[in-house]
C-alpha cells in the first residue's frame, strides 16, 4: 500500500497525518513547533506513522503547509496553508462553506465553495490580538494553563471586555482586572469575547454562509467555541480532527498531485 503525508507546521504546533490513496486517515501525530522545524515536522510525521505501524520510507509524496512549510526539507510540495485549511475542513464537514480557522499568530475567515475552493478570505492584522497567541499572554497573566482556559471561561457571569487590540497591552488589562479583584472567569470569558468579535468582523467581509466550521488549535478550547456560536448564533461545526484540518488538506493535495505526476509520467 502506499502511503501520502501531510505535515502543517503552526508556529506553536505542528500537526502531520498520514493517508493511504483513498483519502483514508491511518494516524495523526503532533508535537511543539521549537525553534527547529525540519526536526518538529519529521517527529510529528513519525508518531503519525507509528499508529498503523508505517516505516518513514514507505511514505510515497509528503506534502507540508503552515508558516514553516518551506523548512521541511523531505517535502515534494509545499502548499498554502489558506489553501490545505479549506481541502481540510471540506473533508471533515463535506458541506462546509464557511471557515473559521484560529491559530497562533494568525485567525482567518474563509468562503469556500463545494469543491473546497477558496472564494474569498480575510486574516487579522500582524499584531497577535485575532490569535492563539493573545490568550497564551492572558493564561500568562493570569498565572495558568493555556488549555485551563476553556474549561475556567464556562463559570463565567459577568465577561469583561478586554478593550487593547495588541496582546502585550492586553497582558497589562488582564493583570489590572486581577487587582481590582474580577473574577478570573470573567475576565478569560471577556478574553474569549474579545477575540471573537475580530474574527465575526473578518467572517462578514467574506460573508456568512452555513455550514461554518472552525479549525485550528482552538478548537479544544470550549469557551472560545461558546463565545463565537454565541456571536454567530449558530452551531460551529467542530471535531477531533478539525485540529489536524491543515496536514488533511496538505495530504489530500498531495494525491492530487501524486496522479497528475504519474500521468505526466506514464
Amino acid at each position: 500500500m502506499e502511503f501520502i503525508g501531510g505535515i502543517d507546521v503552526g508556529s506553536r504546533v505542528t500537526k502531520a497525518v498520514v493517508i493511504d490513496k483513498k483519502g483514508k486517515i491511518l494516524g495523526r501525530g503532533t508535537t511543539m513547533t521549537g525553534a527547529y522545524l525540519a526536526q518538529s515536522a519529521e517527529t510529528a510525521l513519525n508518531k503519525a506513522c507509528q499508529i498503523e505501524g508505517i516505516r518513514f520510507n514507505e511514505i510515497e509524496y509528503i506534502a507540508s503547509t503552515g508558516f514553516g512549510r518551506y523548512q521541511v526539507p523531505f517535502r515534494h510540495i509545499q502548499i498554502t496553508d489558506i489553501t490545505s485549511n479549506a481541502f481540510g475542513a471540506l473533508y471533515i464537514f463535506p458541506k462546509t462553506r464557511c471557515i473559521i480557522d484560529i491559530g497562533a499568530m494568525n485567525a482567518r475567515a474563509m468562503k469556500i465553495n463545494e469543491e473546497g475552493r477558496v472564494l474569498k478570505f480575510r486574516m487579522n492584522d500582524k499584531c497577535a490580538s485575532g490569535a492563539g497567541r493573545f490568550l497564551e499572554r492572558v493564561a500568562l497573566a493570569l498565572e495558568l494553563e493555556l488549555d485551563e482556559l476553556g474549561s475556567i471561561s464556562l463559570g463565567s457571569k459577568n465577561p469583561q471586555t478586554i478593550s487593547n487590540i495588541c496582546a502585550v497591552l492586553a497582558e497589562s488589562e488582564v493583570i489590572n482586572l486581577v487587582t481590582k479583584g474580577v473574577d478570573v472567569e470573567d475576565i478569560v470569558q471577556g478574553a474569549h469575547k474579545s477575540i471573537t468579535d475580530r474574527i465575526v468582523a473578518l467572517l462578514r467581509q467574506v460573508g456568512i454562509e452555513n455550514e461554518i466550521t472552525l479549525t485550528g488549535g482552538v478548537t479544544k478550547n470550549v469557551g472560545m467555541i461558546k463565545a463565537l456560536e454565541e456571536k454567530l448564533e449558530a452551531p460551529l461545526n467542530v471535531s477531533a480532527d478539525s485540529e489536524f484540518a491543515g496536514a488533511i488538506g496538505a495530504a489530500l493535495l498531495g494525491i492530487m498531485r501524486l496522479e497528475k505526476k504519474n500521468l505526466a509520467e506514464n
